[in-house]
């Protein structure tokens, strides 16, 4: 779950985090307004759940009222990177005496939570890793252990920052780490971190929370407004979509694409107990992907039914405007049920997943000819 700048701000503040004066607008009349009563000048940042809105020129500065109705109608009728901006979040203009990076995020190669740190804020963290990795601070956390104010200190410390703002800035990190731990966040991130004549704030908040942790944290779904996702779905550079019912099968069923010359075009892992609506809905979303060519459908029914995957199946194909060849090795729970169904439905499948794959593989090579 991807949450708007707005929404993580509220969440910082909620915890502890100064955030900058700011007001949601949903129209140019209402930026108006907000920016009147502020009555300084303010920022208009598109609220979108994608990076690089700065450089995509979604952040907007007026320093009279009068120039807000313009820059926010401008921003309303945009997109980035492929998201319309719907609503804009107008802010106080802030008098940044320095900029400060925070992460906190999973290191799945040591199995640890790593705090990110850095005393050049403001910038994307990936171009200062190549750049001049040595003023990245990285510092690991052993879930099983509670995290010290005086170890956020230290990482203060280490980042250069002057002794008479360590504490503050030490404070924050705390808490951010806090935050990740307290709402199951797959990344906390604030950037930049601000410093100014009146304090240290937070003038940017990204919050991603676990998708699986998604009944743990309903309330966060409700502040959302969106639902948890039915299905993990990556899009790749091939033409072939792959579907699996689970992580593991889903790659290995790449792999077999891979392996008989194919290339993979969506990784879409449909989950370990797909309903007939899941399976329609996933199917669906690859039918309709443009580059795809063929579907090739791996399922090992255990959790998940045979015979709900092939009534998905129908449905899916009945209600698809493109006519896309379906590969599917369908066996496991049910799989009589399921395959007697997909034979009235004409519509074929096998058991085996080498089988399978090598037939989309070929299915798709004729379509190329």
């Amino acid at each position: 779950m991807k949450f708007y700048e707005h929404i993580a701000k509220g969440i910082f503040r909620e915890n502890g985090i100064e955030t900058l004066n700011g007001h949601v607008a949903y129209n140019p009349e209402q930026a108006v307004e907000i920016a009147t009563n502020m009555g300084c000048a303010v920022a208009l940042k598109s609220q979108v759940l994608v990076g690089g809105r700065g450089k995509a020129g979604g952040i907007k500065f007026a320093d009279q009222p009068g120039e807000v109705y313009h820059l926010a109608e401008e921003l309303l009728n945009t997109e980035i990177k492929g998201e319309s901006v719907k609503h804009i979040l107008i802010e106080e203009k802030a008098n940044i005496l320095h900029e400060y990076y925070i992460s906190v995020t999973t290191d799945r190669t040591s199995k640890k939570t790593i705090i990110m740190a850095s005393a050049e804020g403001g910038v994307e963290i990936e171009n200062l890793a190549k750049t001049n990795p040595e003023k990245i601070i990285k510092y690991h956390i052993n879930p099983l252990e509670e995290f010290l104010p005086y170890e956020a200190r230290e990482i203060a410390r280490k980042m250069g920052v002057d002794s008479e703002f360590i504490s503050k800035i030490g404070d924050v990190i705390y808490k951010i780490v806090k935050i990740y731990r307290k709402f199951d966040a797959d990344i906390v991130e604030i950037n930049p971190l601000i410093l100014t004549p009146d304090g240290i704030f937070a003038a940017d908040a990204k919050l991603i929370v676990e998708d699986d942790a998604a009944f743990r944290q309903k309330h966060l779904i409700e502040l959302s407004g969106t639902k948890p996702k039915d299905f993990g779905f990556v899009k790749l550079d091939g033409d072939i979509a792959v579907l699996g019912n689970g992580a593991g099968l889903t790659l290995t069923g790449m792999d077999m694409i891979n392996l008989y010359g194919g290339q993979p075009a969506t990784f879409l892992d449909i989950g370990g107990g797909s309903s007939e609506e899941t399976i329609k809905k996933a199917l669906n979303l690859v039918l309709n992907y443009p580059p795809v060519k063929v579907v090739f459908l791996n399922v090992l029914g255990g959790i998940t039914r045979a015979d709900d995957v092939a009534r998905g199946v129908v449905e899916a194909i009945k209600s698809s405007k493109r006519d896309i060849p379906i590969v599917i090795r369908l066996t496991g729970t049910n799989e009589e049920e399921g395959q007697r169904i997909l034979e009235e439905a004409g519509i074929p499948y096998e058991v085996s997943m080498e089988k399978a794959a090598q037939k989309a593989v070929e299915i798709c090579n004729s379509l190329n000819k």
